[in-house]
């Protein structure tokens, strides 16, 4: 028998050019939807009644953003949570993923451009919004946020066997790309003043931090986004360790002072961690 079901439109993607008077700006988003509810007829016999196109969604996103400026994009994935809960068909819950590619304004003679952009790294910022008729809960995050510190990293004192090989290092390079996810504990707030202040927390804690082990600086990162920000409720960091290997320089008659090394892709560490409050 049917035990769950769900269904949407995914990889919605929606760039709004907002002209304002002195500049341009863009917004950049990749966004889908996913209603939950009692849509069996359609799995079981057929009965498309209750079903709402899925292309019917992705106008919808396009409608919604000609009258909202997506800044910041949190109150975007509510509006069309709301707009699909008042519709028709009956979901009993809508869950709203959404995706920002940040652009920045190229510099020219030293000054922002008005109107020429740069794709502004790797970095995605992040936000679900899950909605049912009672309730709306906000997520935020950034994934692809990759930083490196080349000292204050070390790890040593480890579990050995008979298959251990790593040598201890009290001196080692630390690089990673940071995912981190959050849960608002409310809807009600400064969605972009939050994030950029959580990233900063982030970045902070990361370069400041006197790191034993990837494991001691992701719940150090975490506990300072809990610490200087009570509107946050949970936060999930992962941190894939992105190994720079010393290389023997030995077969050279070379002497590697701690500064040459090969950067690996795979394959790699991979630390995760969900930290909440009491």
């Amino acid at each position: 028998m049917l035990a769950e079901n769900s269904y949407g439109k995914s990889g919605i993607r929606l760039v709004k050019l907002l002209r304002r008077p002195d500049r341009h700006e863009i917004v950049d988003l990749t966004v889908a939807v996913r209603l939950a509810g009692d849509f069996e007829a359609a799995h079981v016999s057929g009965d498309n009644s209750r079903v709402l196109p899925t292309d019917t969604m992705k106008n919808a996103v396009y409608a919604l953003a000609a009258d909202h400026s997506l800044t910041p994009f949190e109150t975007f994935g509510i509006d069309l949570v709301a707009h699909f809960l008042a519709g028709e068909g009956e979901p009993t819950s809508v869950t709203v993923d959404l995706e920002e590619h940040p652009w920045e304004p190229l510099t020219v003679r030293g000054r922002p451009h008005p109107h020429a952009f740069r794709r502004s790294g790797g970095e995605v910022r992040i936000a679900v919004v899950r909605g049912t008729r009672e309730s709306t809960s906000v997520e935020a995050g950034l994934d692809g946020l990759v930083v490196l510190k080349s000292a204050a990293s070390a790890f040593s004192g480890f579990r050995r066997d008979r298959l251990t090989t790593l040598p201890e290092t009290r001196d080692r390079i630390f690089a990673t790309s940071v995912a981190a996810h959050w849960r608002y504990a409310e809807t009600d707030i400064d969605f972009a003043t939050l994030r950029g202040e959580i990233r900063q927390a982030l970045l902070e804690t990361f370069a400041g931090h006197a790191s034993e082990s990837v494991q001691h600086t992701l719940n150090a990162m975490g506990e300072a986004v809990l610490e200087r920000h009570p509107e946050v409720d949970e936060i999930r960091i992962s941190l894939p360790n992105k190994h720079h290997l010393p290389v023997d320089l030995s077969p050279f008659g070379l002497e590697n002072r701690n500064e040459i090394f090969v950067a690996t892709e795979e394959p790699y560490g991979l630390i995760e961690a969900t930290l909440r409050r009491k």
